[in-house]
């Protein structure tokens, strides 16, 4: 799935609720400590990473590639 950002980056956990891939930010702080959780195909533990445009998540089989907007200038 695609999932498009707005800022400069979103935390982990956070892009994981946004993403409707876990139900609250506790559960998705919960699978990023547990080690459920990898970035660009690296273990990821930290929750509050910043994930930016172009970086890839995964968690179990889903994966998120995140976008950033298209530059309106």
């Amino acid at each position: 799935m695609e999932f498009t950002i707005r800022d400069e980056y979103i935390e982990l956990c956070k892009l994981l609720k946004a993403a409707n891939l876990v139900m609250s930010g506790g559960e998705g702080k919960r699978v990023v400590a547990e080690g459920m959780v990898t970035v660009d195909g690296e273990l990821e533990t930290r929750k509050r990473c910043k994930i930016r445009p172009g970086q890839i998540v995964r968690f179990g089989d889903r994966e998120i590639e995140v976008r950033g907007e298209p530059d309106r200038s």
